[in-house]
């Protein structure tokens, strides 16, 4: 049985350019997906495709159970959508977003109200509610857009690089507020370039490139597929690499790679910690001094490296960026004009 969000086999083209070239999708009730891969991947093309915002040319989509090409109006009225800028009307006081949204999804005015203030206590805006949006630092208009995107209460998000261009402070509350909610049993579908944003949020993550799902699996799941721990030790004397291989070469579960220039050795190992433990008692005996050393894990960032070639967060110049930054507001837009049929 399908998960809340399902895709199987999405095409969609823009002239010459095929911006998602079978995507297949599956994202269990109550869990995250982050969708990960650097501008112009597909990402938010894909989420627009899921959130009825563009139809594909091919393929099937399911979201809450609906068909997203057949029943798209319903698809509408069960989900949030958060885009990569945020899109409330600055003239508005916060509490006013909010309560505006609600009644665009026909809530009667007292039922918008509660709802407003329950939203504006939860994203710590209270303080802020009665001053107008425009006054509001990036960080809060983050969290006032992604309040909006909850009025409903949907059971199903999509959050389009919610935390692009917050600092790192912010980063880190709306990543809470987000825990929070999945916690409360909502889906969430999250695009990201951030790795580590995708590591501390994501259930399971998919690598996208050139519009294809390239990898799929737990942040562990895919950190393995690099070849898991590996030992890296750096020398003091360039004489000593050789003799410093040799010990490495007795706990390696591969090939040792040196660097000359920087006088530092690789190797794969599994053993953890009491393995490095044991690697330096080796070193020392044999009289090798050491500047450096430690236990390496992969990163997404490695990860990607290996999957793609290039890392995530490469600008891509045939990307739809600008496209996705125009088109924020304009989904919003057209989300609450639906809403209000």
């Amino acid at each position: 049985m399908p998960g809340a969000i399902y895709a199987e086999g999405l095409v969609k083209t823009f002239g010459d350019v095929k911006a998602l070239d079978g995507v297949d999708l599956d994202v269990p009730e109550g869990t995250v997906l982050g969708l990960l891969g650097p501008n112009g991947a597909g990402k938010t093309t894909t989420v627009r495709c899921l959130t009825t915002l563009l139809r594909p040319d091919s393929g099937r989509a399911v979201v809450a159970g609906i068909d997203v090409l057949k029943r798209p109006n319903d698809v509408r009225r069960s989900i949030g959508l958060s885009g990569q800028f945020a899109a409330v009307d600055e003239y508005l006081t916060g509490r006013e977003n909010l309560q505006m949204v609600g009644q665009l999804y026909q809530m009667k005015a007292k039922a918008a109200k509660v709802r407003a203030a329950e939203l504006l206590d939860q994203f710590n805006l209270s303080d802020a509610a009665d001053r107008p949006a425009k006054t509001y630092s990036g960080g809060m208009r983050r969290r006032l857009d992604l309040a909006a995107a909850l009025v409903v209460r949907p059971p199903v998000m999509f959050m389009d690089e919610p935390t692009t261009g917050l600092d790192p402070r912010n980063r880190q509350q709306l990543w809470e507020v987000i825990k929070q909610l999945v916690s409360g049993g909502t889906t969430l579908l999250l695009t990201t370039q951030y790795l580590e944003e995708a590591d501390h949020l994501a259930h399971d993550i998919a690598v996208v490139d050139h519009g294809r799902v390239i990898a799929r699996g737990t942040s562990d799941q895919l950190k393995a597929r690099t070849g898991g721990e590996r030992v890296e030790v750096v020398v003091h004397e360039r004489d000593d690499i050789t003799t410093a291989s040799e010990v490495l070469r007795g706990f390696g579960k591969g090939e040792t790679t040196v660097e000359q220039h920087t006088r530092k050795l690789t190797v794969p190992v599994t053993g953890g910690a009491k393995l490095l433990a044991e690697i330096i008692r080796d070193l020392d005996t044999r009289g090798i001094e050491i500047d450096d050393i430690g236990l390496r894990r992969p990163t997404l960032d490695d990860v990607f490296l290996s999957l793609t070639g290039h890392v995530a967060e490469e600008n891509d110049p045939g990307n739809g960026a600008a496209d996705a930054e125009q088109g924020d507001g304009k989904a919003r837009k057209q989300k609450k004009e639906e809403a209000a049929k």
